[in-house]
């Protein structure tokens, strides 16, 4: 299955920085998030992407999880020309990203 079968997203740019929160429809699919969308995996599906660095942080309160990805927009929204590299983009892609489905 794929991220956005059991999420949605919503995103943030600062600068060169896309911030993507990742918010299950359900919260009980929240462990299976934690469990198979780390910071490596979101940076390997990413990996397009030269020189980035993602860092996760959880939310558990709000059941979500919290991506910073740092160099991921060319040099900022203002500053690149290419429109695929702003934040509501790469959120999309992200949730494209296949999962194994639980049992």
């Amino acid at each position: 299955m794929k991220l956005l079968d059991i999420a949605h997203s919503r995103t943030g740019d600062k600068g060169n920085t896309s911030i993507i929160s990742l918010i299950p429809y359900n919260e009980h699919d929240f462990a299976m998030l934690k469990q198979h969308v780390s910071a490596e995996k979101v940076q390997k599906w990413f990996q397009k992407l030269s020189d980035i660095q993602v860092t996760r942080y959880e939310f558990p309160g709000l059941h979500a999880l919290n991506f910073v990805i740092t160099n991921a927009l060319g040099g900022g929204v203002t500053h690149s020309l290419n429109l695929d590299r702003h934040g509501k983009a790469l959120s999309s892609a992200l949730l494209e990203m296949p999962i194994e489905r639980e049992s």
